[in-house]
């Protein structure tokens, strides 16, 4: 029975419904598109969204969260800029979570951007700070 019901899963026709606990979700990111697919990601779960650097930083103050996804690039202007603008984009929050080691300690931080060179900078910025990252 298991093999046929494995087989019906990867077809669609029976679906897996595991419950779990709601958890806290994080997100930095400026495209709607992305809110709406995370919000739908997380139905069931809490999720808090910020869109620039200041309201992420007072919303990972004052809440906790099991989860943590940054995006790199927040304003149209980042999208392949050749220079950097550090103050304004997701790697201001590594960087402040890295020098506020006490701020969200048990949350998994996964940085999702198409700015490859951006997210590396992040995650290794969130390591060198003793934070676990993807």
């Amino acid at each position: 029975m298991r093999l046929l019901d494995s087989f019906l899963t990867k077809l669609g026709l029976i679906k897996i419904k595991a419950e779990r606990h709601p958890i806290r979700v994080f997100l930095l990111d400026d495209d709607t598109r992305r809110h709406k697919w995370f919000a739908s990601r997380f139905k069931g779960d809490f999720i808090d969204i910020a869109d620039n650097v200041a309201k992420a930083q007072q919303m990972l103050s004052e809440g906790s969260y099991d989860a943590i996804f940054l995006d790199h690039d927040l304003h149209p202007e980042h999208y392949n800029a050749s220079s950097t603008d550090d103050e304004r984009t997701g790697y201001a929050i590594a960087q402040w979570l890295g020098s506020n080691p006490d701020l969200q300690r048990a949350s998994t931080i996964l940085v999702h951007t198409r700015n490859a060179d951006g997210a590396m900078r992040m995650v290794e910025e969130l390591r060198r700070s003793g934070r676990s990252a993807e």
